[in-house]
Parts: structure tokens; sequence; C-alpha cells
């Protein structure tokens, strides 16, 4: 398994976001074992910590033949960042592309100070 790394903040004292998107993400349906396709998206607020992109590139390649739903790719990523960098806010979404004439997206969040920027 792939190691996710961080790097210092140098600006922990202000709430700024920082996005990251990945636009070829693939995992594998657990039913069918086809591929699944699909935009992920973090947005989120670091304290001390942010996650280094190098390292969130060949995280997400884990996920290429693993057999998982949307639901829990969703927040088992959504889990491990907030695990590693500790956030004051996150949100992870991801965007499916249509299967079977149905388009899904997942959206989870961690928000302890009850921010509430969910979109």
């Amino acid at each position: 398994m792939s190691k996710l790394e961080v790097f210092d903040n140098k600006f922990p004292d202000r709430d700024y976001f920082i996005t990251h998107v990945n636009e070829e993400f693939t995992s594998t349906c657990p039913i069918t074992g086809l591929p699944d396709f699909g935009t992920i998206t973090i947005h989120y607020i670091p304290d001390k910590l942010c996650v280094e992109l190098k390292s969130l590139k060949f995280y997400f390649l884990e996920f290429r033949n693993k057999g998982i739903f949307y639901e829990a790719v969703i927040n088992e990523i959504l889990d491990d960042l907030v695990g590693l960098i500790k956030p004051r806010y996150m949100e992870v979404t991801g965007n499916f592309t249509n299967r079977g004439g149905l388009h899904s997206d997942v959206t989870a969040v961690f928000d302890p100070q009850n921010r509430k920027r969910f979109r």
C-alpha cells in the first residue's frame, strides 16, 4: 500500500481552502467486476498539515483493482485523509460516470466545528 505523505501548513493560523481534483479515478464494481470511473474532489481547510500530491496520486491508483462501492470509496478516502492530516474541515465528493443510465454523486463531510460549508 502506498503511503500518503504530508507537509507542514505554512499558514496554520488562517482558514483557507485547498481543493484537489482527480478526474481520472477508477475502481472496480464489487458485484460485476467492471471498472467504475469518476472524478474525486477533496476540499478542505488544513490545520497543521497538508497532503502531498504525488503520494495522493499513488493512493488513488490503489483503488483501480479494488472491488468497492461508491459510498465506501468516498468514506474511506475521507477517513484516511482526516486520520492523516486532521483538517479543520473536509469534504470528499465522487462524481461517478453513467452506468446503466444512472449517474451517482456521493459526498462525505468531516465538520467538527460545524462550519456548514457542505454544498
